[in-house]
This record gives structure tokens, sequence and C-alpha cells, in this order.
């Protein structure tokens, strides 16, 4: 039975070969760095950036309970909310916990702040998501998003 060697901050700290290495990427900024890449596309109002991250048979459940299968799917749902419910909001994406379940495979859970200045959500508004990260050769993908809007919201 092996160990998982978790750094201060709870994150598994496991190479991406799954060998202990003080050089090697975490878990956690592997995926700051993909959910940067979804924040920045959400805040730019960009539905195509957002959406490629994801692998091309990739999964989404919206806060909604929608499922939407496939990139294309999710980048062009997105692009639909962000040019109407949502246009003109932000998006504040933390990882709350991240960590290696296999050497290419990352579960991360984050917490997503969104602000819209108008729509059913307008005002600010908080969800928890949890993704499954894929090694796809030298990038990660986004394979599967389950989005639930936190409770009171």
């Amino acid at each position: 039975m092996s160990t998982t060697q978790l750094n201060p901050t709870g994150t598994d700290t496991r190479a991406v070969d799954g060998t202990d290495s003080a050089h090697a990427p975490d878990a956690r900024s592997i995926a700051t760095g993909v959910l940067a890449r979804l924040e920045a596309a959400w805040n730019a109002g960009d539905g195509e950036a957002f959406g490629a991250p994801y692998a091309d048979d990739a999964s989404f459940v919206t806060i909604r309970g929608e499922f939407h299968r496939s990139r294309a799917a999710i980048a062009g749902g997105h692009a639909a909310i962000l040019g109407s419910i949502y246009a003109g909001s932000t998006n504040r994406m933390q990882v709350v916990h991240a960590r290696f379940v296999a050497a290419d495979v990352i579960v991360v859970t984050s917490r997503n702040t969104m602000t819209a200045p108008t729509g059913p959500l307008a005002g600010t508004n908080a969800a928890m998501s949890t993704s499954v990260l894929v090694r796809a050769g030298a990038e990660w993908q986004v394979a599967v998003t389950h989005n639930t809007l936190e409770a009171g919201q």
C-alpha cells in the first residue's frame, strides 16, 4: 500500500508520474493553471475559449442540472450564456482541494464566485465544482465537471 505525501495545504505532492519530486508540479498547481484558463475565458465572455481546456468527449453538468457532452457542446452552451443571462459577469475560480488519483488523473474541487450585473442570478453567487483533469501528452484537459450552486443561493 502506498502512502500519499501531502504538502502543508493538504495537496498531494506526488509528481505527475506518481513519484516524489520537489521540482515536479503538484496537483494544486496543475489544477490552478487549468482553472485560470477557464476563469480568463469566462471573464472575457468567450465561450469558445472556455470550452478549449475540455477534452473532445468531456461532460459538464451545470448548476441547473443540465448535462452537456463534448467540448463543442460545452463551448456552445457557455457562449450562449455568456452572451445572454451572464453577459458582463465575472467569475473567480479557486482551488479548494486537488489530488492525483492516478499518474495522469487529478480530481479538483473548486469554489467559483460569479458576479452578474443582470439576469436570474444577478448579484454574487457561489458554486462548488468537482472536475476530473486528465493528462493528454504534455497538456492537462478537463474530462468531467459537475457544478453545483451553493445552498442558500
